[in-house]
């Protein structure tokens, strides 16, 4: 693979690392595919060694980001329908105000089915700092697993 190509495959991965942060694109799928594309050129024992290990990375990093910030929200009692009125409220307020929206709409729909749900606003609004701070970690896992991916990448193209 030549320089415009590795720089080329860095672009995409940059643009998915964007992507973990602005729920735009889907930022792990292209720096997979970025990192695949990069393989599937270079063919070597090496390239598909750094293929695999970003595969396993990212798989790991895929269940820890929901298991890790659900059973948090779990132990802080967040329920289940106050996360997915968060994820409906989100989905419209994303078309409603562009991306800034995903999130204003997610808070408010978790605020508005917990404080529906215990009729006090206090409980309500600690409910939804918790789940806000749940979707925070999830991004966060999501993110380092990415930058991890990323560096093995980098590593392979060093050591190429």
């Amino acid at each position: 693979m030549n320089t415009v190509e590795t720089v080329l495959v860095a672009v995409v991965i940059a643009v998915g690392l964007v992507g973990i942060l602005v729920p735009l694109l889907p930022g792990t799928i292209l720096v997979l595919g970025a990192i695949a594309v990069w393989a599937f050129v270079e063919r070597t024992t090496l390239a598909w060694v750094v293929l695999g290990v970003v595969t396993v990375l990212l798989g790991a990093t895929l269940l820890v980001k929901y298991m890790w910030p659900v059973k948090r929200m779990r132990s802080a009692d967040v329920g289940t329908w106050s996360l997915l009125a968060g994820g409906v409220l989100g989905v419209v307020g994303f078309f409603v105000v562009p991306i800034v929206g995903l999130v204003i709409g997610f808070v408010l729909g978790v605020y508005l089915a917990e404080l529906a749900l215990r009729k006090n606003n206090r409980l309500a609004w600690a409910s939804t700092v918790h789940a806000i701070k749940g979707v925070a970690l999830s991004v966060g896992v999501e993110m380092v697993g990415a930058l991890l991916a990323t560096m093995v990448w980098v590593a392979g193209v060093l050591l190429s």
